[in-house]
Protein backbone atom coordinates (compact mmCIF):
# COMPACT_ATOMS: atom_id res chain seq x y z
CA UNK A 1 0.00 0.00 0.00
CA UNK A 2 2.73 2.47 0.94
CA UNK A 3 4.43 1.92 -2.43
CA UNK A 4 1.19 2.81 -4.23
CA UNK A 5 0.78 5.94 -2.14
CA UNK A 6 4.36 7.09 -2.64
CA UNK A 7 4.35 6.34 -6.35
CA UNK A 8 1.37 8.65 -6.89
CA UNK A 9 -0.99 5.88 -8.01
CA UNK A 10 -3.20 6.33 -4.94
CA UNK A 11 -4.92 9.49 -3.70
CA UNK A 12 -4.60 8.36 -0.09
CA UNK A 13 -1.51 10.54 0.16
CA UNK A 14 -3.87 13.55 0.44
CA UNK A 15 -4.89 12.44 3.92
CA UNK A 16 -1.25 12.40 5.00
CA UNK A 17 -0.31 15.81 3.63
CA UNK A 18 -0.68 17.69 6.94
CA UNK A 19 1.88 15.36 8.50
CA UNK A 20 4.14 15.84 5.49
CA UNK A 21 3.97 19.62 5.81
CA UNK A 22 4.92 19.29 9.46
CA UNK A 23 7.81 16.97 8.55
CA UNK A 24 9.04 19.43 5.91
CA UNK A 25 8.78 22.37 8.31
CA UNK A 26 10.70 20.62 11.07
CA UNK A 27 13.38 19.46 8.61
CA UNK A 28 13.81 22.97 7.23
CA UNK A 29 14.06 24.49 10.71
CA UNK A 30 16.69 21.96 11.76
CA UNK A 31 18.82 22.68 8.73
CA UNK A 32 18.39 26.44 9.19
CA UNK A 33 19.43 26.18 12.83
CA UNK A 34 22.78 24.71 11.79
CA UNK A 35 23.26 27.29 9.04
CA UNK A 36 22.65 30.14 11.48
CA UNK A 37 24.87 28.67 14.16
CA UNK A 38 22.05 28.06 16.62
CA UNK A 39 23.13 24.42 16.69
CA UNK A 40 26.75 23.39 16.72
CA UNK A 41 28.23 21.13 14.08
CA UNK A 42 31.59 19.40 14.29
CA UNK A 43 34.31 19.34 11.65
CA UNK A 44 36.57 16.31 11.55
CA UNK A 45 40.33 16.75 11.09
CA UNK A 46 40.10 14.59 7.95
CA UNK A 47 37.78 14.97 4.94
CA UNK A 48 34.28 13.54 5.36
CA UNK A 49 32.33 12.15 2.39
CA UNK A 50 28.60 11.63 2.89
CA UNK A 51 26.81 8.99 0.80
CA UNK A 52 23.11 9.52 1.31
CA UNK A 53 19.74 9.80 -0.34
CA UNK A 54 16.68 12.01 -0.47
CA UNK A 55 14.12 9.23 -0.24
CA UNK A 56 13.25 6.47 2.20
CA UNK A 57 13.69 2.88 1.08
CA UNK A 58 16.47 1.04 -0.71
CA UNK A 59 18.36 3.06 -3.30
CA UNK A 60 21.60 1.10 -3.57
CA UNK A 61 23.45 3.30 -1.10
CA UNK A 62 25.39 0.53 0.64
CA UNK A 63 26.83 -0.95 -2.60
CA UNK A 64 27.90 2.58 -3.50
CA UNK A 65 29.69 2.97 -0.15
CA UNK A 66 31.46 -0.36 -0.65
CA UNK A 67 32.51 0.66 -4.17
CA UNK A 68 33.94 3.96 -2.92
CA UNK A 69 35.83 2.34 -0.07
CA UNK A 70 37.35 -0.33 -2.31
CA UNK A 71 38.30 2.13 -5.05
CA UNK A 72 40.00 4.48 -2.58
CA UNK A 73 41.76 1.59 -0.85
CA UNK A 74 43.16 0.51 -4.21
CA UNK A 75 44.62 4.00 -4.56
CA UNK A 76 46.41 3.61 -1.24
CA UNK A 77 44.14 5.66 1.00
CA UNK A 78 43.22 4.71 4.56
CA UNK A 79 39.43 4.89 4.64
CA UNK A 80 37.09 4.65 7.62
CA UNK A 81 33.30 4.30 7.58
CA UNK A 82 30.73 5.56 10.06
CA UNK A 83 27.04 4.76 10.22
CA UNK A 84 23.97 5.25 12.38
CA UNK A 85 23.72 1.48 12.69
CA UNK A 86 20.01 1.12 11.91
CA UNK A 87 18.59 -2.10 13.32
CA UNK A 88 21.43 -2.51 15.81
CA UNK A 89 20.98 -2.38 19.57
CA UNK A 90 24.41 -1.86 21.01
CA UNK A 91 24.74 -1.31 24.76
CA UNK A 92 27.45 1.27 24.16
CA UNK A 93 28.06 4.03 21.61
CA UNK A 94 30.20 4.74 19.75
CA UNK A 95 30.87 1.12 18.80
CA UNK A 96 33.91 0.24 16.69
CA UNK A 97 33.22 -3.01 14.85
CA UNK A 98 35.42 -6.05 15.27
CA UNK A 99 35.46 -9.62 13.91
CA UNK A 100 32.95 -10.76 16.53
CA UNK A 101 30.53 -7.83 16.28
CA UNK A 102 27.02 -9.07 15.48
CA UNK A 103 24.31 -7.51 13.36
CA UNK A 104 22.16 -7.41 16.48
CA UNK A 105 24.69 -4.98 17.95
CA UNK A 106 25.67 -2.93 14.91
CA UNK A 107 22.95 -3.45 12.30
CA UNK A 108 23.25 -5.32 9.02
CA UNK A 109 24.70 -2.67 6.73
CA UNK A 110 27.73 -1.72 8.89
CA UNK A 111 28.60 -5.40 9.37
CA UNK A 112 28.28 -6.01 5.62
CA UNK A 113 30.57 -3.06 4.83
CA UNK A 114 33.10 -4.21 7.43
CA UNK A 115 33.17 -7.78 6.12
CA UNK A 116 33.33 -6.83 2.45
CA UNK A 117 35.97 -4.09 2.66
CA UNK A 118 37.99 -4.74 5.81
CA UNK A 119 37.81 -0.99 6.47
CA UNK A 120 37.45 0.23 10.06
CA UNK A 121 33.77 0.89 10.80
CA UNK A 122 32.14 2.63 13.76
CA UNK A 123 28.48 3.28 14.54
CA UNK A 124 26.69 5.83 16.70
CA UNK A 125 23.50 7.91 16.54
CA UNK A 126 25.96 10.80 16.86
CA UNK A 127 28.17 10.28 13.84
CA UNK A 128 30.70 12.80 15.10
CA UNK A 129 31.39 10.49 18.04
CA UNK A 130 31.78 7.58 15.62
CA UNK A 131 34.37 9.51 13.59
CA UNK A 132 36.30 10.43 16.73
CA UNK A 133 36.28 6.80 17.91
CA UNK A 134 37.87 5.69 14.64
CA UNK A 135 40.50 8.43 14.71
CA UNK A 136 41.46 7.58 18.27
CA UNK A 137 42.33 4.06 17.20
CA UNK A 138 44.18 4.68 13.93
CA UNK A 139 45.28 7.16 11.31
CA UNK A 140 42.83 7.72 8.46
CA UNK A 141 42.99 9.79 5.30
CA UNK A 142 39.24 10.28 5.05
CA UNK A 143 35.93 9.04 6.45
CA UNK A 144 32.86 7.95 4.50
CA UNK A 145 29.52 8.17 6.26
CA UNK A 146 26.94 5.62 5.19
CA UNK A 147 23.75 7.68 5.06
CA UNK A 148 23.68 10.88 7.08
CA UNK A 149 22.89 13.43 4.38
CA UNK A 150 20.39 14.96 6.81
CA UNK A 151 22.71 14.60 9.84
CA UNK A 152 23.97 18.18 9.87
CA UNK A 153 25.70 17.85 13.25
CA UNK A 154 28.63 16.42 11.28
CA UNK A 155 30.18 18.78 8.75
CA UNK A 156 31.01 17.27 5.40
CA UNK A 157 33.38 18.06 2.56
CA UNK A 158 31.68 16.08 -0.20
CA UNK A 159 28.04 15.02 -0.61
CA UNK A 160 27.03 12.16 -2.91
CA UNK A 161 23.34 11.31 -3.35
CA UNK A 162 22.21 7.92 -4.64
CA UNK A 163 18.90 8.02 -6.55
CA UNK A 164 16.69 5.08 -7.43
CA UNK A 165 16.79 5.49 -11.21
CA UNK A 166 13.51 3.64 -11.67
CA UNK A 167 11.32 4.96 -8.86
CA UNK A 168 13.02 8.38 -8.77
CA UNK A 169 11.16 10.58 -6.23
CA UNK A 170 7.67 9.09 -6.39
CA UNK A 171 4.97 11.71 -5.85
CA UNK A 172 7.59 14.18 -4.60
CA UNK A 173 6.09 14.74 -1.15
CA UNK A 174 7.83 14.60 2.20
CA UNK A 175 7.28 11.64 4.51
CA UNK A 176 4.79 10.15 5.23
CA UNK A 177 2.65 11.23 2.25
CA UNK A 178 5.60 10.62 -0.05
CA UNK A 179 9.09 9.10 0.10
CA UNK A 180 11.05 12.35 0.42
CA UNK A 181 13.32 13.22 3.33
CA UNK A 182 14.20 16.46 1.57
CA UNK A 183 12.81 17.94 -1.62
CA UNK A 184 14.45 17.25 -4.97
CA UNK A 185 15.82 20.81 -5.08
CA UNK A 186 18.41 19.66 -2.51
CA UNK A 187 20.23 18.00 -5.42
CA UNK A 188 21.33 21.44 -6.58
CA UNK A 189 23.68 21.73 -3.60
CA UNK A 190 25.34 18.28 -3.61
CA UNK A 191 28.66 17.39 -5.22
CA UNK A 192 27.63 14.23 -7.09
CA UNK A 193 24.44 12.40 -8.08
CA UNK A 194 24.38 8.68 -8.86
CA UNK A 195 21.36 7.02 -10.47
CA UNK A 196 21.02 3.34 -9.61
CA UNK A 197 19.30 1.64 -12.54
CA UNK A 198 16.81 3.20 -14.92
CA UNK A 199 18.04 6.02 -17.14
CA UNK A 200 20.47 8.54 -15.67
CA UNK A 201 19.39 12.11 -16.22
CA UNK A 202 21.57 15.10 -17.02
CA UNK A 203 24.28 15.57 -14.41
CA UNK A 204 23.84 12.08 -12.97
CA UNK A 205 26.34 9.22 -12.95
CA UNK A 206 24.82 5.96 -14.16
CA UNK A 207 25.20 3.02 -11.80
CA UNK A 208 24.10 -0.59 -12.07
CA UNK A 209 24.32 -3.52 -9.70
CA UNK A 210 26.18 -6.49 -11.12
CA UNK A 211 25.62 -9.88 -9.51
CA UNK A 212 28.50 -12.20 -8.70
CA UNK A 213 28.21 -15.97 -8.36
CA UNK A 214 25.92 -17.26 -5.62
CA UNK A 215 27.75 -18.26 -2.42
CA UNK A 216 26.79 -21.02 0.01
CA UNK A 217 26.57 -19.65 3.55
CA UNK A 218 28.11 -22.75 5.14
CA UNK A 219 30.67 -24.11 2.69
CA UNK A 220 31.59 -20.96 0.78
CA UNK A 221 31.03 -22.84 -2.49
CA UNK A 222 30.37 -20.56 -5.46
CA UNK A 223 28.31 -21.28 -8.54
CA UNK A 224 26.26 -19.31 -11.11
CA UNK A 225 22.88 -18.46 -9.59
CA UNK A 226 21.10 -19.89 -12.65
CA UNK A 227 22.44 -23.34 -11.73
CA UNK A 228 20.57 -23.36 -8.43
CA UNK A 229 17.35 -25.39 -8.47
CA UNK A 230 14.03 -25.19 -6.64
CA UNK A 231 14.84 -21.68 -5.47
CA UNK A 232 12.89 -19.83 -2.80
CA UNK A 233 14.10 -16.22 -2.95
CA UNK A 234 13.94 -13.95 0.09
CA UNK A 235 14.92 -10.32 0.63
CA UNK A 236 14.76 -8.09 3.68
CA UNK A 237 15.99 -4.88 2.07
CA UNK A 238 14.54 -1.46 1.37
CA UNK A 239 13.14 -2.49 -2.03
CA UNK A 240 12.88 -6.31 -2.37
CA UNK A 241 11.50 -6.24 -5.96
CA UNK A 242 14.95 -5.10 -7.14
CA UNK A 243 16.49 -8.35 -5.88
CA UNK A 244 13.77 -10.49 -7.43
CA UNK A 245 14.16 -8.66 -10.75
CA UNK A 246 17.90 -9.36 -10.65
CA UNK A 247 17.24 -13.08 -10.23
CA UNK A 248 14.85 -13.03 -13.18
CA UNK A 249 17.48 -11.37 -15.38
CA UNK A 250 20.00 -14.02 -14.34
CA UNK A 251 17.61 -16.78 -15.42
CA UNK A 252 17.10 -18.17 -11.91
CA UNK A 253 14.07 -20.48 -11.69
CA UNK A 254 12.33 -19.04 -8.62
CA UNK A 255 9.46 -21.03 -7.15
CA UNK A 256 8.53 -18.46 -4.50
CA UNK A 257 9.44 -14.88 -3.60
CA UNK A 258 9.36 -13.81 0.04
CA UNK A 259 9.78 -10.16 1.04
CA UNK A 260 10.66 -9.10 4.57
CA UNK A 261 10.91 -5.67 6.16
CA UNK A 262 14.19 -3.80 5.86
CA UNK A 263 16.60 -4.64 8.73
CA UNK A 264 14.44 -7.67 9.59
CA UNK A 265 15.86 -9.83 12.40
CA UNK A 266 15.65 -13.54 11.54
CA UNK A 267 15.25 -16.77 13.46
CA UNK A 268 16.27 -20.26 12.30
CA UNK A 269 12.74 -21.65 12.55
CA UNK A 270 11.36 -18.72 10.55
CA UNK A 271 13.69 -19.24 7.58
CA UNK A 272 13.77 -23.03 7.73
CA UNK A 273 9.99 -22.98 7.28
CA UNK A 274 10.44 -21.33 3.86
CA UNK A 275 11.99 -24.51 2.40
CA UNK A 276 10.05 -27.40 3.98
CA UNK A 277 10.91 -29.78 1.13
CA UNK A 278 14.63 -28.96 1.12
CA UNK A 279 14.47 -26.34 -1.63
CA UNK A 280 17.29 -23.85 -2.10
CA UNK A 281 16.96 -20.64 -0.08
CA UNK A 282 18.59 -17.72 -1.93
CA UNK A 283 18.95 -14.38 -0.16
CA UNK A 284 20.73 -11.04 -0.44
CA UNK A 285 24.18 -10.57 1.06
CA UNK A 286 22.66 -8.08 3.49
CA UNK A 287 20.37 -10.85 4.76
CA UNK A 288 23.22 -13.36 4.84
CA UNK A 289 25.27 -11.42 7.40
CA UNK A 290 22.38 -11.87 9.85
CA UNK A 291 22.04 -15.62 9.23
CA UNK A 292 25.59 -17.00 9.36
CA UNK A 293 25.34 -18.17 12.98
CA UNK A 294 22.50 -20.59 12.17
CA UNK A 295 22.94 -21.10 8.42
CA UNK A 296 21.81 -24.36 6.80
CA UNK A 297 23.47 -26.30 3.94
CA UNK A 298 20.77 -25.25 1.44
CA UNK A 299 21.15 -21.51 2.10
CA UNK A 300 22.88 -19.31 -0.49
CA UNK A 301 23.33 -15.60 -1.00
CA UNK A 302 23.97 -13.42 -4.05
CA UNK A 303 26.64 -10.69 -3.71
CA UNK A 304 26.28 -7.64 -5.95
CA UNK A 305 28.76 -4.93 -6.92
CA UNK A 306 28.15 -1.36 -7.96
CA UNK A 307 29.43 -0.70 -11.48
CA UNK A 308 29.97 2.83 -12.83
CA UNK A 309 31.11 3.96 -16.30
CA UNK A 310 34.93 4.20 -16.19
CA UNK A 311 35.12 7.84 -17.26
CA UNK A 312 32.51 9.06 -14.78
CA UNK A 313 33.96 6.85 -12.05
CA UNK A 314 37.41 8.37 -12.53
CA UNK A 315 35.99 11.89 -12.46
CA UNK A 316 34.14 11.14 -9.21
CA UNK A 317 37.23 9.69 -7.56
CA UNK A 318 39.39 12.61 -8.67
CA UNK A 319 36.86 14.98 -7.12
CA UNK A 320 37.26 13.22 -3.80
CA UNK A 321 41.05 13.02 -4.14
CA UNK A 322 41.16 16.82 -4.42
CA UNK A 323 39.97 16.97 -0.81
CA UNK A 324 43.02 14.98 0.25
CA UNK A 325 45.40 17.33 -1.54
CA UNK A 326 44.16 20.40 0.33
Amino acid sequence: MIERIWSGSSLLYLALLPLSWLYGLVSALIRLSYRCGLRKSWRAPVPVVVVGNLTAGGNGKTPMVIWLVEQLQQRGYRVGVVSRGYGGKSTVYPLVLGPNTTTREAGDEPVLIYQRTGAPVAISPNRSEAVQALLQQQRLDLVITDDGLQHYALQRDFELVVIDGVRRFGNGWWLPAGPMRERAARLNSVDARVANGGVAQAGEIAMRLQAREAVNLLSGERRPAAELTQVVAMAGIGHPPRFFATLEKLGVDVEQEVAFADHQEYQLSQLAALTPAGQTLLMTEKDAVKCRAFAQPNWWYLPVDAVLPPGQAEQLLQGIEKLLAQ
